[in-house]
C-alpha cells in the first residue's frame, strides 16, 4: 500500500472498541462486503507533492486501490478526484485551473485501467470562476462517470448569499446535464444546516445528490449534534422523516460516520438519524482524512461497529449509485 503509511494505532483501536460496546451482539454469520465503495481516491504524483507541504503523501494509483478493494472483497468503487485541493485558500497556485484539469484527467485515466470496477468522478470547488467550465468539460467526456464532486475548499458558505449563489448555479448546471452531485460538507453548524435543504436541494431536483462529510469534531468539542457534522445529518434526517419532497433524491454518504474517535453516544445518534433517512438511501464509503488512512477492509469493520442490526447493515452493503451499476 503506497498511501500515507499509518498503522491502526492504540487510539484507533480504542475508538473502534468504544463503538463495539455500543453495538448489538456480533452477527452469527460473516456478512458479505459492500457491493461498492462510494468514496475512494487516487493521488497523482503532482497532487501528492502539492499536498505534502502539510503532511507527507505518496501517490496512489488505481492498481494500489484495486489491491485494497480485493483485500476487502469489494468489487467496485467510485474514484473521487482530489482536483479541488488546488483551490485551497492557503496555497492557490498561479496555474490553478490547469492543475485542476490535469488532476481530474489523471483520475479518469487511472479508473480507465479497470473499466469494470472503477468509475471516476471529477471534482471542483463550486466557488471558483472556472467551476461551470470544468463541470461542462467533465460532463462531455466519456471518461468520467455521470457525477461530479463539489468540494468548496473553504467550506460550504450556507450563510453567505453571494457565495451561495455561485454554488446554486453549479447545482443548476449539474441538474441540467444529468450529473449526479456529491456535496462535501465541512463544519456545517446547527444554525446553518437547515439552509442546505432550502437553498441548494431545489436546484438539483432531477439528479441524485449525495451528501458527505469532511471532518470529525474538533478536539474538546461540546458533545451533541450542534457541535459536529451530525448537525447537517440531523436536518436531512428530520426532513426525510417528514417526507420533505426536496429529499426525494438525496443519499447519505456514510464514509465518515464510523470515523476514529466517534463516541458511543454519537454512534447511537448516527444510527437514529440513518434510520430516519432510510437505510435504502445510505451509501457505504471508506474515505478517511489524509494522515489517518484506513484500508477499506478496516473501514468496513468500523462501520459494522455502529449499533445497526444485521439487516440494516446488509441493506447499506447492497446500495449502489446508478453511475456504479
Amino acid at each position: 500500500m503506497r498511501r500515507v503509511p499509518v498503522l491502526l494505532s492504540a487510539a484507533l483501536m480504542l475508538a473502534l472498541s468504544s463503538l463495539a460496546q455500543a453495538a448489538p451482539a456480533a452477527p452469527s454469520t460473516p456478512m458479505r462486503a459492500p457491493l461498492a465503495d462510494h468514496h475512494q481516491y487516487v493521488y497523482s504524483p503532482a497532487v501528492a507533492a502539492f499536498l505534502s507541504s502539510s503532511a507527507p503523501l505518496q501517490p496512489v494509483t488505481a492498481q494500489d486501490l484495486i489491491a485494497q478493494l480485493d483485500a476487502a472483497g469489494i468489487e467496485r468503487a467510485a474514484v473521487l478526484s482530489v482536483a479541488w485541493v488546488y483551490g485551497r485558500p492557503a496555497q492557490l497556485p498561479d496555474d490553478e485551473y490547469d492543475r485542476v484539469r490535469a488532476e481530474n484527467d489523471w483520475a479518469a485515466r487511472q479508473a480507465g485501467e479497470y473499466p469494470g470496477r472503477l468509475v471516476a468522478l471529477c471534482s471542483v470547488d463550486p466557488l471558483k470562476d472556472y467551476a461551470l467550465a470544468e463541470l461542462a468539460r467533465c460532463a462531455a467526456s466519456p471518461e468520467f462517470g455521470r457525477g461530479i464532486k463539489l468540494h468548496p475548499a473553504a467550506g460550504v458558505p450556507l450563510d453567505d448569499p453571494a457565495q451561495m449563489a455561485r454554488v446554486q448555479r453549479v447545482f443548476r448546471s449539474a441538474n441540467a446535464r444529468g450529473m449526479a452531485i456529491v456535496l462535501q460538507l465541512r463544519g456545517t453548524s446547527a444554525d446553518g444546516a437547515p439552509l442546505l435543504t432550502k437553498l441548494l436541494l431545489p436546484f438539483a431536483a432531477a439528479v441524485p445528490v449525495r451528501v458527505a462529510y469532511a471532518e470529525a469534531p474538533p478536539p474538546g468539542a461540546r458533545a451533541g449534534e450542534g457541535a459536529t457534522p451530525l448537525a447537517a445529518l440531523a436536518v436531512l434526517a428530520e426532513a426525510a422523516a417528514r417526507q420533505d419532497p426536496r429529499m426525494r433524491q438525496v443519499w447519505l454518504d456514510a464514509s465518515s460516520f464510523a470515523r476514529p474517535g466517534l463516541s458511543p453516544a454519537d454512534a447511537r445518534r448516527v444510527v437514529r438519524r440513518l434510520r430516519q433517512v432510510g437505510m435504502e438511501r445510505v451509501l457505504y464509503g471508506s474515505e478517511t482524512a489524509v494522515g489517518l488512512e484506513v484500508p477499506p477492509r478496516d473501514a468496513w469493520a468500523a462501520f459494522r461497529s455502529l449499533p445497526l442490526t444485521d439487516a440494516e447493515a446488509a441493506r447499506v452493503a447492497k446500495n449502489v449509485m446508478p453511475y456504479l451499476r
